[in-house]
């Protein structure tokens, strides 16, 4: 917990549709501290006054830019100190998943609610490093081993 004996969270989306359904889960957040990560300049917090910070964007056809999302990411969880970290994708946010296990943060997964016929492959690369695995389809928690069907947020 941090200073103010609030959790402190790190909440983590790439752009687009990742963005949008983290900001629908940002309720949950109130009552914490909160730092929101994404790729794109500019965003503002989807919750009140928070702190959004921007990192560089990365997928497997770019890797060197997941080693730059890699760093600045370090950075962020060094200075802010998370206590657990949430994404909805895509590739950054499976970074900033092994990251923060790495640093003994609780890690929780929510695939995109585009995944409906599968999981996405930073879905099924984050699972072994995701304390809560979630999908936004019941159907895919009903034949996936370990992953959860919670609800949607559309």
């Amino acid at each position: 917990m941090g200073k103010s004996g609030r959790h402190r969270i790190l909440a983590v989306a790439s752009a687009g549709g990742h963005w949008v359904q983290l900001g629908r889960l940002s309720e949950a957040f109130a009552d914490s501290d909160t730092l929101y990560v994404t790729t794109v300049a500019g965003e503002t917090a989807p919750s009140g006054d928070r702190p959004v910070a921007t990192i560089s964007d990365g997928s497997r056809n770019e890797p060197w830019r997941l080693l730059v999302a890699a760093m600045q990411l370090a950075v962020l969880m060094h200075r802010f100190r998370p206590d657990a970290v949430i994404t909805t994708g895509a590739a950054p946010g499976y970074v900033a998943l092994r990251l923060a296990k790495l640093r003994g943060c609780r890690t929780v997964w929510l695939d995109s609610i585009a995944n409906a016929e599968e999981i996405s492959m930073s879905a099924r690369l984050a699972r072994p490093h995701a304390d809560l695995w979630l999908t936004q389809w019941k159907e895919l928690a009903a034949k996936t081993p370990g992953l959860q069907y919670w609800g949607q947020v559309l």
